[in-house]
């Protein structure tokens, strides 16, 4: 989904979702007279690949990085990672800090210069009781790797751990849609990567975390972990709002983006 005019924003969704999460911000940004590309990464959403196709976090994230590349010269963007989305966004940052003018982690994986991409999730897992993933399902893929392991996220567990703020609708709409991803690329060489992202790219771009202050799937304190990895680091507040922001609170997030891109060229 593309729009035209003002800033650019770049919307990146989380694990299992597709561009379609953003349908309630996207023309709210647009009525504000900026652009917009909501993207699929691959796998997701629309996106044409088969999971079996999809075999690095880099394969998953090209779809950002060749729409990050493509873009007008002295244009910059400004990227919007929601959970995973984070850590796409954070590759791109490294790829091109040139062409970002913000990077907003909202409720995201935000990773820190000098340590693997993956500290966050590790982090998450260690937190998180046996049984968080409720009535997720893990599906065996098989790949020219081997056999992977994919998640297909629950109802129940969008119900109580991603939508428990938002409208039904939107909970309906995202059992629907939902799709299974190789889970979270952990043995992935870039996500255990130590010299990944650099202070000179990855860590020059302006970087502001967004935290759901109900999310019931990663909590205040560990958004809050994440920010005081990256001192320096914006933090904004969004009180009421669950895991999917965008859902649960669109007005006030679209609100927060325009600050943020009105304050950063």
């Amino acid at each position: 989904m593309e729009g035209g005019g003002g800033r650019h924003y770049v919307l990146v969704h989380g694990l299992g979702h597709g561009a379609w999460c953003w349908y309630r911000v996207v023309p709210m940004l647009r009525a504000a007279g900026h652009r917009v590309t909501a993207l699929d990464m691959a796998a997701s959403g629309k996106h044409p690949a088969r999971m079996d196709e999809v075999l690095s976090f880099e394969d998953y994230s090209r779809p950002l990085l060749d729409a990050v590349a493509a873009s007008p010269p002295g244009e910059r963007l400004v990227l919007v990672g929601h959970s995973l989305g984070g850590l796409c966004v954070a590759l791109a940052m490294e790829r091109f800090p040139h062409k970002v003018a913000a990077a907003v982690f909202l409720a995201a994986c935000m990773p820190c210069v000098g340590m693997p991409v993956s500290i966050t999730l590790e982090e998450l897992f260690r937190r998180i009781p046996p049984d968080f993933f409720m009535d997720s399902e893990n599906i065996v893929v098989n790949t020219i790797q081997g056999p992977r392991t994919a998640l297909l996220l629950g109802p129940k567990y969008l119900a109580e751990k991603l939508y428990d703020q938002s409208p039904e609708e939107d909970l309906t709409l995202a059992t629907m849609l939902v799709r299974p991803l190789i889970q979270y690329f952990m043995d992935d060489p870039i996500m255990k990567d130590e010299t990944l992202l650099t202070d000179g790219n990855y860590g020059s771009v302006k970087r502001v975390f967004m935290i759901a202050m109900a999310d019931s799937s990663s909590d205040e304190e560990m958004q809050r972990w994440m920010i005081d990895l990256s001192p320096g680091v914006e933090v904004e507040e969004i009180a009421g709002a669950d895991h999917t922001v965008m859902c649960s609170k669109p007005r006030e997030l679209c609100d927060a983006l325009l600050t943020i891109a009105s304050k950063y060229d």
